[in-house]
């Protein structure tokens, strides 16, 4: 496989050289360029060999000196410089699957790309990934890698995931794991088959890898649109309350041999047992905040030290209004309370939008759809001001999982719309209307 350059950047190293727009890069000092994790480490060196195809067919070389990692300048077609590959499985909770009709082309798409684990997060199943993606992890020394594993069992993994392939995954991570790839490990749990003893072995095993850095157990979520899918349950409290038993036994062991305590229930699980969540410091470095593992901890954290250092004066009265999903309700009520406390000239409203648009268990702000919120807001006195959880929107935070854009909300609501990360300190500044 090869790729094609776009375009050149003027003044760059590259443009100074015989490549040019619509030539395809063949290897770089010898190695063969499939996509951007080859280029992008390829081309640290500071002389490099470009074997490539000019615009008339033939094969040529060039020779390039330039600093180490310096870019070269080649812009491509796509950042991977190649597609998205996409999920082979059909495991018996995703999410996707459980989506209603109607809804954007690009939220039916499963990725499963080693490549995006590393440069962008994502979480990869190991199902998909060849020989070659195997050794060229280990060989560049990629880490870390986010692996969704939900159980070390082999034969319940194919049955889970639907998958012939899916029982090779911990001989996979075993050679990660020898090679000192730092891997984080997700588990999402579905009550009855890969939780209690199978949940047990999953830990004992992974954990039993020294390179696994943390392990997340995540509840599986239920939509209200599973017809004719894998009859899965949701938690109830006492079955929460088992998962965090176990998650505790294995995090106290951890804890003795490394220090660490490595494995973490998603903070729904806490939710869900009716318990109270751990402080931050729990949670250690927050490796998991993609899977909900400390996220309301470490945000009202934030927000008690952002309430406790400002000293910002309001000076005229300012009504508005929060809102967020079911689940994390009294975390954000508590939080708003608090403020209110200290600025008593502030009036500021906290709603819970229920998820009728998904329907099921589903409590999460990053799952609330523009259809629920004004359907659940229309015809309120909102104040000056509404906020929304920037979860609820898509990269680039113009448009919720409906379609429906910012614009078009608060256009029908008739109230300005502020998105707000999930940080404190910007919880507090967006309530008090602080200027930037």
């Amino acid at each position: 496989m090869s790729v094609t350059v776009k375009s050149v950047e003027k003044g760059s190293r590259a443009y100074k050289s015989p490549v040019k727009k619509g030539n395809v890069i063949l290897k770089i000092n010898n190695n063969e360029i499939m996509d951007v994790l080859d280029y992008r480490f390829y081309q640290q060196s500071e002389r490099l060999t470009l074997e490539y195809i000019n615009s008339k067919g033939k094969i040529k070389s060039c020779k390039i000196k330039k600093k180490e990692c310096e870019e070269l300048g080649f812009e491509f077609d796509t950042y991977l410089m190649d597609k998205k590959h996409s999920c082979r499985n059909k495991c018996i909770f995703c999410f996707i699957d459980q989506l209603p009709k109607g809804l954007r082309d690009t939220l039916y798409f499963k990725d499963d790309d080693s490549r995006l684990s590393f440069l962008f997060g994502n979480y990869i199943t190991l199902t998909n990934i060849t020989e070659h993606e195997i050794e060229r992890i280990i060989k560049m020394h990629i880490s870390p890698i986010n692996i969704s594993v939900h159980t070390t069992n082999p034969e319940l993994r194919v049955k889970m995931m639907n998958n012939k392939n899916a029982g090779r995954a911990l001989d996979i991570m075993k050679r990660f794991n020898q090679n000192g790839i730092k891997l984080n490990c997700q588990l999402v749990l579905c009550p009855d088959i890969n939780d209690s003893k199978e949940l047990e072995r999953s830990l004992c095993d992974l954990l039993s890898m020294e390179n696994v850095e943390c392990v997340a157990a995540v509840p599986v979520g239920l939509s209200g649109h599973r017809e004719g899918l894998f009859e899965l349950k949701p938690y109830t409290k006492e079955k929460a309350l088992d998962v965090i038993k176990i998650i505790d036994e294995f995090g106290d062991m951890c804890f003795e041999k490394y220090g660490q305590r490595r494995v973490f229930a998603a903070d729904e699980f806490y939710i869900k047992a009716g318990l109270d969540l751990p402080d931050a410091s729990y949670y250690e470095e927050f490796l998991q905040l993609e899977n909900g593992v400390g996220l309301v901890p470490l945000f009202k954290k934030e927000a008690k030290e952002a309430i406790d250092l400002c000293d910002y004066k309001l000076e005229n009265k300012r009504s508005i209004t929060v809102i967020t999903g079911e689940a994390a309700y009294p975390f954000i009520k508590e939080i708003v309370d608090n403020v209110s406390k200290k600025w008593d000239n502030l009036e500021c409203k906290v709603k819970a939008i229920k998820n009728n648009f998904f329907g099921g268990e589903i409590t999460v702000a990053g799952l609330v759809t523009a259809t629920d919120i004004e359907a659940q807001l229309k015809g309120e006195k909102l104040g000056e001001e509404l906020l929304i959880p920037s979860v609820m929107l898509r990269d680039g935070g113009d448009m919720f999982l409906d379609s429906v854009t910012v614009e078009e909300l608060s256009e029908n609501l008739n109230v300005k719309i502020t998105a707000v990360d999930n940080d404190g300190f910007v919880f507090l500044d967006k309530i008090l209307g602080k200027d930037f």
